[in-house]
């Protein structure tokens, strides 16, 4: 089965392994009581965000790729391994010159936007000559060897990114919920160390208590079996339980009405299994373990439904997998109450780790605390400095004063006082032979002696 077809109801629909990521990343919407209705022709349909940190450049990329009328139709005949294989992407070179100049403009944003980045990273811990060229080859999803340009690798490199990444996204949720776990049990721990005996006591009572309560929930039908989807059909639907058809259930729960359920479509289902066991109301429900228990319970039946691994379910899966055993007569479905989500030594480890944290950005807060007395240390002798040199420049100018002289300016100036302000006694001698003094331009002859003797 091809994985992309471009239909006039997704313009958003430009490249399979892309699109398959886009629609990949779980929202939280109850699509069951979302009411099917018919896209209107060339309506665009906004897709959840990838939560990459690159989803941006990659939706503007998909957007104006799919102006371009050649490289649309190029991709209708497409399969999904001419796409990972970077065959779709030498089609670049086909497409117009307006195309390819938005395209290299949307690249010469994006690399400037994670120079940006690197650069408030490495300001935020005072770094000098930063090396942008070397840092940008932590970034995957662009050639920036060349980072003025859009070429075919840059398409070939954005596909292959995207389509690991997303891929990895639901191990890299479980990872990040298993740390979650661990954390609120080490919190847990190093409460319990602050308290007398009797407090320690009683805080474990009620922890098992509220364990026991939680767990003390309505059984939970097998993620897509024949009871589970049963259920959503009556209760969700609001239909008769003893006509449920699996066709009807396909179409009807496919919202989009683009033919397959993808994933949002599915995690959609397990609302009311999810109910069963969560209730915002209540202390001892966790809503971050009911995301996880989605999460679980849509990678079940996508191993299970999804034949070709395209993350998204046809029509003729899904009535395949009607048809298994496993569909009438499923295994029981353990919550995540029932398992165990980590060992001891896990979680020493990871104790050991946050530990190791902790005494790192101890001692960096003690550099800080040494930095800051050292600069204030250097500001209090300045400050005393600057006091002593003021009061030397006041000792001289009231030294200067008492001999006479005129005081110095700010920038040690003369302060000359004009001529009105001369006193008594200090008027200028005029020259010998009169009082006034001489016009411009006359020269003043020698004064003759007396004594001198002539021939």
């Amino acid at each position: 089965m091809k994985r992309l077809s471009v239909l006039p109801q997704q313009s958003l629909l430009l490249m399979t392994c892309l699109l398959m990521a886009l629609e990949a990343v779980p929202i939280d919407i109850d699509k069951t009581k979302v009411k099917a209705e018919g896209h209107v022709e060339g309506e665009k349909v906004e897709n959840p965000d990838t939560g990459l940190y690159y989803d941006e450049y990659l939706r503007q990329v998909i957007d104006v790729l799919e102006t371009d009328k050649h490289f649309r139709e190029k991709l209708q005949t497409a399969d999904i391994e001419e796409i990972k294989s970077g065959k779709l992407s030498r089609e670049l070179d086909l497409v117009s010159h307006h195309v390819r100049t938005r395209l290299d403009e949307l690249k010469r944003q994006e690399v400037a936007r994670l120079r940006m980045l690197i650069k408030a990273k490495m300001d935020s811990v005072q770094d000098t000559g930063i090396d942008h060229q070397a840092l940008l080859k932590q970034f995957e999803h662009l050639n920036h060897q060349n980072p003025d340009t859009f070429e075919p690798k840059d398409l070939d490199m954005l596909i292959k990114a995207a389509t690991s990444d997303l891929e990895n996204y639901d191990k890299t949720r479980h990872e990040e919920f298993k740390k979650y776990e661990m954390m609120k049990e080490h919190e847990r721990r190093e409460y319990l160390k602050t308290l007398d005996e009797e407090k320690r006591k009683k805080e474990e009572s009620k922890f098992e208590e509220m364990k026991k309560k939680h767990g003390d929930h309505p059984k939970v039908h097998h993620p897509g079996s024949k009871d589970q989807l049963k259920e959503v059909w009556e209760e969700a639907d609001g239909l008769d339980p003893n006509e449920f058809d699996p066709k009807t259930f396909f179409k009807l729960h496919d919202v989009n009405n683009d033919g397959f359920l993808d994933e949002q479509e599915l995690e959609a289902l397990f609302t009311k299994e999810l109910e069963k066991v969560y209730d915002p109301k209540n202390e001892e429900d966790d809503m971050v373990e009911m995301e996880e228990e989605r999460l679980r319970m849509r990678e079940h039946v996508m191993n299970e439904v999804d034949i070709n691994k395209d993350r998204l379910v046809t029509l003729e899966e899904f009535l395949r997998a009607t048809e298994k055993k496993e569909f009438l007569e499923p295994d029981s479905w353990e919550t995540l109450d029932q398992q165990q989500l980590f060992t001891e030594d896990e979680l020493k480890e990871f104790e050991n780790h946050i530990s190791q944290q902790e005494d790192e950005l101890r001692k960096k807060a003690e550099e800080l605390q040494k930095q800051k007395e050292e600069l204030q240390r250097q500001h209090d002798q300045l400050q005393a400095q600057k006091q002593e040199l003021q009061q030397v420049v006041k000792q001289m100018e009231q030294k200067k004063l008492q001999q006479g002289n005129p005081p110095a300016g700010p920038g040690g100036e003369l302060k000359i006082q004009p001529p009105s302000e001369h006193k008594a006694g200090d008027a200028p001698q005029h020259p010998a032979g009169g009082d006034q003094p001489l016009p411009p331009g006359h020269v003043q002859e020698p004064a003759v002696r007396t004594d001198q003797v002539h021939p």
